[in-house]
């Protein structure tokens, strides 16, 4: 009987405090609900070119398709909020944009990027020369011998992917949330920071289950972005679980997806990324991503379990 009266106040007790977590008893520390602010990430940039194509570099291609996102949301959500890391040709290291996305109290973090895949390697028989060689004994002979050709022709894969962090990550992603919780306060007065105890035994049972509806959220994005990319006929190479690399997306304290919009190593691809008609396609396909998962929230429909695949893959 004493434990079950033990599970029982400790369940009230944790209702209580998700409730003052969630400010319920305070208005002004109300935690930002919904999709009121999305920070839009362009890859790369200045010093850092990322992928290189024929003619373009995945800096510019992000920057330009950034840009041209952040007018289309603003026209078709105007009641959400549009954050950029950049709307110009600079770098910044990836601590850098993950403290300007929680800074900004973004709700949502939207990176944008171009894939690139190394080229095919060939070599084929040229001709036979005839070259004077050691034997084994070391004594001189003639012999010919093939003369090969090789060469590097463009990687043919295309697609889009859209990637969220590895579970494995999840511990990180439960850092990121104590580290800047008090960012997501609308007004906290001076002494209430001084108290404020980001690893509270309680609260990290609280962020624990919202870190796991954030990497649901960010699921549930990747799929529909996907969607939406297969509905302009482009190839969709998967939602996928980054298990290596994207640091960013399990530094930010908001649900967070990468999209890689396509091949830069592909010539076709590449014109594709750089063309008008393209990058309104791509602009399109991930604005009715957005306006899906936001409704999804809105009208809490989403019921999301993960089946996204793991990948792993270099830093980004």
């Amino acid at each position: 009987m004493k434990m079950l009266r033990f599970f029982f106040f400790t369940l009230v007790g944790l209702m209580a405090l998700e409730g003052l977590a969630n400010g319920e008893n305070d208005p002004k520390k109300q935690p930002r609900q919904g999709v009121r602010r999305i920070v839009i990430d362009a890859g790369h940039g200045g010093s850092d070119p990322g992928a290189r194509g024929r003619y373009s570099t995945e800096k510019d291609i992000c920057l330009a398709i950034s840009l041209r996102l952040e007018q289309m949301l603003k026209q078709e959500m105007p009641d959400v909020d549009i954050y950029m890391t950049r709307k110009t040709d600079v770098f910044d290291p990836v601590t850098v944009k993950a403290r300007m996305a929680n800074e900004a109290k973004g709700d949502l973090f939207v990176s944008i990027h171009v894939n690139s895949a190394e080229g095919i390697r060939h070599r084929e028989l040229s001709h036979y020369e005839t070259r004077t060689v050691k034997n084994s004994k070391g004594k001189k002979i003639t012999k010919k011998v093939p003369v090969y050709r090789t060469w590097t022709s463009p990687n043919p894969a295309k697609g889009t992917e859209t990637f969220i962090w590895g579970n494995n990550k999840n511990e990180e992603k439960l850092g990121a949330m104590q580290e800047n919780e008090n960012l997501y306060l609308d007004s906290v007065s001076a002494r209430e920071l001084a108290d404020f105890d980001p690893y509270d035994p309680v609260k990290f049972q609280l962020y624990s289950l919202k870190s796991k509806q954030y990497f649901e959220r960010s699921a549930l994005l990747a799929v529909t972005v996907e969607e939406e990319f297969q509905k302009f006929g482009r190839i969709s190479r998967k939602a996928q679980q980054r298990q290596k690399g994207i640091w960013v997306l399990h530094a930010v304290a908001m649900p967070a997806v990468l999209i890689e919009t396509g091949f830069i190593s592909n010539p076709e691809e590449e014109d594709y990324l750089n063309s008008e008609q393209g990058q309104i396609e791509i602009c399109t396909a991930i604005v009715r991503a957005l306006k899906r998962y936001k409704f999804s929230l809105e009208n809490k429909s989403s019921n999301t379990q993960s089946s996204i695949s793991p990948s792993r893959g270099g830093q980004r």
